[in-house]
């Protein structure tokens, strides 16, 4: 077993705009100096895969005090083991439909969504839109794109009853080649 397997932090609503900025230098290092190992960093929106022993609510606990104390603003951190990324992408539920990696999201909760708010968001799917919820994942296809999609707006909202933050597959399967290749 590697001594310090992989964790994959997902960082919500970070350089979208003009606030809550992140350098990705500054996210591996303040991540490097408080002993994290092998930090890497994907694309800006906040992607980081890392190692420690540490369990994951653990470490996204300590990865968002850290962020708040360098930074000075509150990031939610969903973190998930290597085994649980390549768990999601070996399910991928709507393979038989999402042609478009670009267009093909999953959001990652920090917990199982309520049944009623889970039923008020799927209400928001367009019919050429698909969404599948499993566990603490929900898949969704956007054939029209993501940009005007109102169920995505709802998947990205606060309307789920638990933290939440998405991505879209090739970002999602960029991260475990990286969990999986330290």
């Amino acid at each position: 077993m590697a001594s310090n397997p992989s964790r994959i932090l997902l960082l919500r609503g970070i350089n979208l705009g003009s606030r809550k900025r992140v350098s990705m230098p500054d996210l591996r290092e303040v991540l490097t100096e408080a002993g994290f190992k092998d930090v890497r960093t994907y694309v800006q929106s906040g992607n980081v895969v890392l190692g420690s022993r540490a369990a994951p609510a653990k470490v996204g606990a300590q990865a968002e005090r850290l962020i708040a104390e360098r930074f000075g603003f509150d990031v939610d951190v969903i973190v998930r083991t290597a085994e649980e990324l390549a768990e999601v992408v070996e399910r991928n539920p709507l393979a038989d439909v999402a042609s478009d990696p670009k267009r093909y999201q999953v959001s990652f909760l920090d917990g199982e969504p309520d049944p009623a708010a889970l039923e008020r968001i799927t209400a928001a799917a367009t019919e050429s839109e698909r969404l599948v919820a499993i566990g603490r994942e929900l898949y969704a296809w956007h054939p029209d794109g993501i940009a005007r999609s109102k169920l995505s707006a709802k998947l990205a909202g606060s309307g789920l009853g638990v933290r939440a933050t998405a991505r879209n597959w090739a970002t999602v399967t960029t991260l475990l080649q990286m969990a999986q290749n330290p």
